[in-house]
């Protein structure tokens, strides 16, 4: 099992005796008037990122023909990694009181300035804050590019199986691939067939972020050097993004389908905190206290630093697991996860819960 799983195993059979627990923190937590909004924060960093990324391309009409372009490109890439986050906070209700707002914001910046839809994000995001780690249930661990459980890597054949069972050495180039298929998933998502809330409207939004995009770099760049910016642009952005997603639940236990685990314990045992301090908080978007966020999804990001001695202290008294790790041994696991679950030796890392109940 995960280097975290093996003392979690035995906790989340308890699950069911303890759904008391997470309304008696959340009373708590209500009380210390943490959940509060934080407006000035958050007006803040947005005016600070819209300038950015104006700047950003100031800094592009500026250069001009210049291979010097693609150190502009990481910028961007930054840039809109700081933009997605915001974007991400708005969806889970975290800037304004008001539910229009936060949707408007989070149309306006994921759509409008990152090119991501927001409806196509927040309906698989949600679904992974209801079950995460859960088979059948979570998206993020739904068989793809990637195989989370070993019984997937065994259904795959010929170059595919191959691949799962060396999976752990191509994550990081993974990743700089996980940008273009964010703006991929979200087009297919908003051009699918069957209703889509809001289709008209995200989806404008969308393709012409997207169009217009690509517009601006062949006008101000020769065609050569736009497509160098855009495709470094890209891979940075979802090695940026990507990972800042990964460390949070990857190696961590995973629950079988239909099993019945409580609130606090599905969230806290499934979910992993990286350490790192001013730097990690800017580089993961407040990700990095993901047993927090899991707990609060709606609470203001910077708070989120200061609920967390309440809910590590909260979760020794219960006696359930608290895992923090730091940020590069947060990768190092999640390779040596993907390794063994495709290599001859997976077998220990087979999902702890199954192995318990012979599920």
């Amino acid at each position: 099992m995960s280097p975290e799983g093996a003392g979690a195993t035995a906790e989340l059979s308890a699950g069911a005796r303890n759904a008391s627990d997470y309304s008696a923190l959340a009373a708590q937590i209500r009380e210390s008037g943490l959940m509060s909004r934080r407006y000035g924060y958050y007006w803040s960093r947005m005016i600070l990122a819209a300038a950015a990324f104006a700047g950003v391309w100031v800094a592009v009409v500026l250069i001009g023909d210049s291979w010097w372009q693609l150190a502009v490109a990481a910028v961007l890439a930054v840039v809109l990694t700081q933009l997605a986050f915001l974007g991400h906070d708005s969806a889970h209700r975290q800037i304004f009181t008001s539910g229009a707002w936060n949707d408007w914001t989070a149309r306006i910046i994921a759509g409008g300035f990152v090119g991501l839809s927001a409806s196509w994000w927040r309906n698989k995001h949600n679904r992974h804050h209801a079950s995460p780690n859960q088979q059948g249930s979570d998206p993020d661990i739904a068989p793809g590019v990637v195989a989370w459980t070993s019984d997937v890597v065994d259904e795959r054949p010929g170059l595919r199986g191959w691949f799962g069972r060396n999976q752990g050495w191509f994550f990081f180039p993974l990743l700089t691939l996980e940008g273009m298929s964010l703006h991929l998933s979200s087009v297919r998502a908003l051009t699918a067939k069957g209703p889509v809330a809001n289709r008209a409207v995200d989806l404008s939004i969308v393709l012409g972020r997207l169009i217009a995009y690509v517009a601006i770099l062949l006008v101000l760049l020769p065609p050569g050097k736009a497509v160098a910016f855009f495709f470094v642009q890209m891979a940075l952005f979802g090695v940026f993004l990507g990972g800042s997603f990964a460390p949070n639940h990857k190696g961590m236990p995973i629950i079988p389908e239909g099993m019945k685990v409580d609130f606090l314990r599905r969230q806290v045992l499934t979910s992993r905190n990286i350490r790192g301090g001013v730097a990690v908080d800017f580089a993961m978007g407040g990700l990095n206290y993901q047993v927090e966020h899991h707990l609060f999804p709606s609470m203001p990001r910077p708070n989120l630093k200061h609920v967390q001695p309440v809910v590590r202290e909260y979760c020794e008294r219960l006696g359930v697991k608290y895992t923090e790790v730091g940020f590069f041994s947060s990768y190092r696991i999640i390779v040596k996860y993907l390794n063994n679950v495709g290599l001859a030796d997976r077998g220990a890392f087979d999902c702890p819960v199954a192995a318990q109940y012979g599920r």
